[in-house]
């Protein structure tokens, strides 16, 4: 008979057991997915920070279009810098969309000599230098489109940017 007890009390105790798990259970399961779902992203190949110009999306390519020929010499740093460009590209004016595609064609075209040269005249400027020209940049564009137009047609400017100087007039022979 005190087998029966013990039987029955342990028949007793079993359902009250269930019934304990059965309340855990909600999260139980959740605890068991995240778990699950912290080593599936753990074990996920981490993300590729230097992609290959083919497995950029179609508008990055877009954008980037004038890196395309060398994009895949880049080195992973260059290739974050230019896909942070890609990615701030479209919240950008048209102007500024017009600056950063000449500036890019242009970059693309220097050497790995003339690339070097300028990073390294710019590590050179002072942190003043570089808030000077900063402010300066920033006044410029906050110029009407006439008045920056009508600034990048004058000589000094056409000089800065590369242009030769316009041709004295010839000496008029008397």
């Amino acid at each position: 008979m005190a087998e029966e007890a013990g039987l029955e009390l342990n028949k007793s105790r079993r359902p009250a057991f269930f019934a304990r798990l059965l309340q855990r259970a909600p999260r139980f399961v959740a605890a068991l997915a995240c778990a699950v779902l912290a080593a599936s992203v753990a074990l996920a190949a981490p993300p590729k920070k230097d992609p290959s110009w083919s497995e950029l999306t179609p508008a990055q390519q877009q954008i980037l279009a004038p890196l395309a020929a060398e994009w895949d010499r880049l080195d992973a740093a260059g290739k974050r810098t230019w896909l942070g460009v890609a990615k701030r590209y479209p919240k950008m004016t048209p102007i500024g969309q017009q600056r950063v595609q000449t500036r890019m064609k242009k970059w693309a075209k220097l050497t790995p000599e003339q690339r070097r040269e300028a990073r390294e005249r710019y590590r050179k400027l002072t942190p003043q230098k570089r808030r000077e020209l900063e402010r300066k940049w920033q006044e410029y564009q906050a110029l009407p489109p006439e008045e920056r137009a009508r600034l990048e047609a004058t000589p000094a400017a056409k000089r800065a940017r590369g242009a030769k100087p316009p041709a004295a007039p010839a000496p008029v022979a008397r």
